[in-house]
């Protein structure tokens, strides 16, 4: 029997070995410690390569951020210019108020504020929270401030808190001129219209930075280092736009709108041997230095219509059906037709525009009468699928150029859905919708020879260096007609004008060719818009060999007689004879001339008298007292040439009250001083503007010719320059 010692015993045996025996042995201490280090290891280098590979660029960035300032380096936006080299669109030199939060002491915060605030028209509150923000290295305040600003600025002593550095902003030298092609920029530069926008990336290049060490507080270090990344500033634009040009359709365009009362007028000018468009407007448009943004109207009044809007070409039309006839053999010289003043096309009646009809006539009268029957019978016995082809050839329904923002393709009714009804009226100009920019580009091809252009705004781009990058290509999409057929189409429009319904497009000494267009608008529910006409007219010359073609057509145009010829055709003629004695090309033909009779103020019995008896005729709006007159008075226009003559009311004489002039005719203002002028016009109720704002010299032409008769308030704009000076052979 085990004793109570022997049982103690045991237990101190037991509890003695237990505590002999050691809890770990070295081995497992070791591989605890190593696997430890390990894993301390693996996170250790997880955590380095994260900040060294997968994080470098942001740790970097925050590093330099802590002792570097980036200061950005724009990129000059490259300029656009036109087709002369003078400059559309530049960059004009202003500047920007930035604060340094960390260079403002918090004592000077509420004076920089307030100081800026009273002299730049900025936010107090926000001025004064950027001047306090430590976080950050500045604070832009404002932008494009002028040269008097800046020295204001600068005058009051701010400190280095408040820094001005230069900045830029788009100027346009030219201001409103073909405002709606060049489109506008933010106030960053960015496009957002026209060819600013269309170019934007060619025109921005690439901005560049410097990278300077500073102390805490932004102060530069004397011997730190920096790096530079230099911009690469924008390419130059070289537009096939002519300046010159411009402005003479512009005025065109302008005079239109006035003398007919328009909603607006559109007008294009392009070299048919190449599809260069050497002009291009829409009148109203808009300084580009000075835009109207807040206005409601503002996208209206800056949307380049003629390439975004389509519109029924009405009888301008014909010309492209005229051609398809003639080069598919449907059609030639000795065709004939009959007008009775309607066409019955499936049971229903088409109406000519002459509701007396004009008889038997072969092709040159169908052309020259423009008749709505004898096109219809061209159109219906071509066929639906020839005369598609033709079409679709000249370039209709799908856009013709890639310079133009915002084309339209047009609208073309599915071939296989086109009945003989919609096939008829077609050919006269109704039931298809098209660009001012894509007849213009048809008409060309019909006119040049029988060859597609594709119309283009850019010659060529020019790098910072000088180098050419980019140029256009001229070269012709695809043959349309035959030579033979587009010569037999020239001398048939040239008729149109010399004996049909274009004739107030002759111009003395040239030959020109030419159709008119009238046709309806349509409202939002496409009904018929009672009353609302677009009329066009697109002439082209030389006749005999062609090289510019111009469209201009008049938007809801509130006159008396609504036609293309008394409407639009004078005002495409008024480009015509500018451009050709611009561009040097002589007169060739031998035309008897008269001189046009000042029949302002007369009754419209007498102006006509008048005129008839110096060989000329004439049409009117209306039977009231001629107000204006064109023709001018004193100009020289072949004989048997129409004058257009404005009718209306000279004086009106209310209850109590004198007779109060609301037309004057404009004096010649040839060789006069700029305050000769000013005096001149002042103290007839009108305003001179002059072309530049410094004038000099003697007025050397003048917006409206001596005899126009404008409404008193018009703005009337001279040109001057130097007289040579004077050497001893003089």
């Amino acid at each position: 029997m085990e004793t109570a010692q022997t049982g103690k015993h045991r237990r101190r045996l037991k509890l003695a070995k237990t505590e002999s025996k050691p809890k770990h042995t070295l081995k497992q201490r070791i591989l605890f410690t190593f696997w430890w280090y390990a894993v301390l290891f693996v996170v250790l280098t997880g955590f380095l390569f994260y900040l060294q590979v997968l994080s470098a660029s942001k740790v970097q960035r925050q590093a330099m951020d802590q002792w570097t300032r980036e200061v950005k380096l724009p990129a000059a936006r490259g300029e656009i210019l036109d087709a002369n080299g003078s400059i559309l669109a530049t960059n004009g030199t202003v500047y920007k108020v930035v604060l340094l939060p960390k260079q403002i002491d918090e004592n000077d915060a509420e004076r920089i504020a307030s100081e800026l605030s009273r002299l730049l028209n900025v936010d107090y509150e926000q001025t004064l929270a950027d001047a306090k923000n430590q976080t950050r290295w500045e604070r832009l305040v404002k932008r494009q401030i002028d040269a008097p600003t800046k020295e204001a600025v600068e005058a009051l002593k701010l400190g280095s808190g408040v820094s001005i550095s230069l900045d830029t902003q788009r100027y346009y030298p030219m201001g409103s001129l073909l405002s709606q092609v060049m489109g506008y920029t933010d106030i960053d530069s960015r496009g957002l219209d026209g060819l600013e926008r269309m170019f934007n990336t060619e025109l921005s290049g690439t901005e560049g930075a410097q990278h300077i060490e500073t102390d805490s507080r932004g102060n530069p270090l004397p011997y730190g280092s920096s790096s530079v990344t230099e911009p690469v500033d924008g390419l130059d634009l070289v537009t096939t736009i002519n300046s010159v040009d411009q402005r003479y359709l512009e005025k065109a365009l302008a005079e239109a709108v006035e003398v007919n009362s328009a909603k607006n007028a559109q007008g294009i000018l392009m070299d048919c041997r190449t599809g260069a468009v050497l002009a291009m407007a829409t009148m109203p448009s808009a300084n580009l230095n000075d835009l109207p943004r807040n206005d409601e109207n503002f996208a209206d009044l800056m949307r380049n219509r003629l390439v975004t809007d389509v519109y029924e070409p009405g009888s301008t039309m014909k010309i492209l059906t005229l051609a398809a006839a003639l080069d598919s053999g449907e059609a030639d010289l000795q065709s004939s037709y009959y007008c009775s003043g309607s066409y019955n096309v499936n049971g229903e009646t088409v109406h000519c525009w002459r509701r007396a009809g004009h008889g038997s006539e072969d092709i040159i009268k169908a052309a020259e009468n423009s008749c709505n029957c004898a096109f219809m019978q061209m159109a219906l016995g071509m066929g639906k699928e020839k005369l598609y082809d033709y079409l679709y050839a000249f370039g209709l329904g799908r856009t013709v150029g890639s310079d133009f923002m915002g084309e339209a393709s047009g609208i073309m009714m599915g071939q296989k859905y086109v009945t003989d009804n919609d096939l008829a009226r077609i050919g006269f100009g109704q039931s298809i919708a098209v660009t001012p920019l894509q007849l213009c580009t048809a008409v060309s091809a019909a006119v040049n020879g029988g060859e597609l252009y594709a119309p283009y705004l850019i010659e060529k781009m020019v790098d910072p260096q000088g180098n050419t990058v980019y140029e256009a290509d001229k070269a012709p999409v695809r043959r349309v007609i035959s030579e033979q057929t587009s010569r037999i189409v020239r001398g048939i429009l040239q008729s149109v004008v010399d004996n049909g319904t274009g004739r107030n497009c002759k111009i003395e000494g040239y030959s020109v060719g030419g159709k008119t267009g009238t046709a309806q608008k349509y409202d939002e529910y496409h009904r018929v818009k009672e009353g609302s006409y677009i009329c066009s007219f697109v002439g082209f010359a030389p006749a005999e060999n062609p090289r510019f073609v111009c469209l201009i057509l008049v938007d809801e145009p509130k006159v008396g007689e609504i036609f293309g010829s008394t409407v639009a055709a004078p005002f495409v003629k008024s480009v015509l004879e500018d451009v050709l004695h611009y561009s040097g090309i002589s007169p060739t033909a031998d035309t008897v001339t008269v001189e046009v009779p000042d029949v302002c103020g007369m009754s419209y019995a007498k102006a006509k008298a008048a005129l008839e008896e110096a060989g000329l005729a004439c049409s009117a709006q209306s039977a009231d007292k001629v107000v204006s007159q064109l023709p001018a008075a004193g100009e020289k226009v072949p004989q048997g040439s129409e004058v257009l003559l404005y009718t209306g009311v000279i004086g009106d004489i209310e209850d109590g009250e004198d007779d109060r002039t609301l037309y004057v005719k404009v004096p010649d203002l040839k060789g006069l001083t700029p305050l000769e002028v000013y005096d001149g016009l002042t103290a007839m109720g009108l305003v001179p503007e002059f072309d530049t704002d410094d004038p000099a010299g003697k007025v050397y032409k003048q917006e409206f010719s001596p005899g126009t008769v404008v409404k008193v308030g018009r703005a009337i704009k001279v040109y001057f320059k130097l007289d040579p000076p004077k050497t001893e052979d003089d």
